[in-house]
């Protein structure tokens, strides 16, 4: 491998990630999510208040902090992804044809 080409592996960022899988920020929402949910079924049994209605707004903030965090082909996960989406359709839609140029200068008009 001469010639300064290096063969770099698919998985270099999952390096840096916390356990391979999280960012500071996924992990962060994941704990806080399951906490509460952990809460709230503890203040549920205590006073006997569980039915099927409580149990599953008890179980909701972990079973959505779950699928924010959940690995989503070609994106890090569900999150990343629905801010990927909301940045495209918050942003400009109108694309001005620059023409043929091999390099671009920004002017603010």
């Amino acid at each position: 491998m001469g010639n300064g080409q290096f063969l770099i592996p698919a998985n270099t960022k999952r390096g840096e990630l916390i356990f391979g899988l999280f960012q500071p920020v996924d992990l962060v929402i994941l704990l806080v999510g399951i906490g509460i949910t952990l809460l709230a079924l503890v203040i549920m049994t205590t006073f006997n208040i569980m039915d099927n209605t409580t149990a599953l707004l008890g179980v909701l903030p972990g079973l959505i902090a779950v699928a924010l965090v959940f690995p989503f082909p070609n994106y890090h996960n569900i999150r990343v992804a629905i801010g990927e989406v909301i940045a495209f359709y918050t942003n400009r839609q109108k694309y001005e044809w620059r023409g043929w140029c091999a390099s671009y200068e920004f002017k603010d008009k």
